[in-house]
């Protein structure tokens, strides 16, 4: 699979990840809609992030030739999707809540952000 195919992947999961993830952000905590856009917005990160680590870095230095800085936020979704989801089934509200709120303004608002630096391919695809 081509870099721009895995671009375009990477963003039909990461654009509703940021509209599903300010909803979580805005709504009541504990409902049932919570918990359904929860679960989408968990596998969709998980897939977004994923995605990602099969394509290379274009900005900055590399390590192995492939992964950059930008990877980083990569596998803090990794990590953290799969920790936020135990803390939130054994009840560790605090836990949970701190992670999903770290992986928003991590993953999606930080990086997200960098997108629209020039020579990325967002910025050239937008501007």
């Amino acid at each position: 699979m081509s870099y721009i195919e895995l671009m375009y992947i990477h963003l039909a999961t990461v654009i509703p990840c940021f509209v599903i993830g300010t909803l979580l952000l805005l709504i009541k905590k504990g409902t049932s809609i919570h918990k359904k856009l929860g679960r989408v917005y968990m596998i969709l990160m998980l897939i977004t992030a994923t995605i990602t680590l099969f394509m290379p870095a274009h900005v900055g230095g590399r390590i192995f030739g492939h992964f950059g800085w930008i990877h980083s936020f990569s596998f803090l979704t990794i990590y953290t999707v799969p920790t936020a989801y135990f803390a939130i089934k054994r009840g560790d509200v605090k836990s949970h809540k701190r992670k999903m709120i770290l992986l928003y303004f991590g993953a999606i608002i930080i990086a997200g952000s960098f997108t629209f630096v020039p020579g990325r391919f967002l910025n050239n695809l937008l501007f």
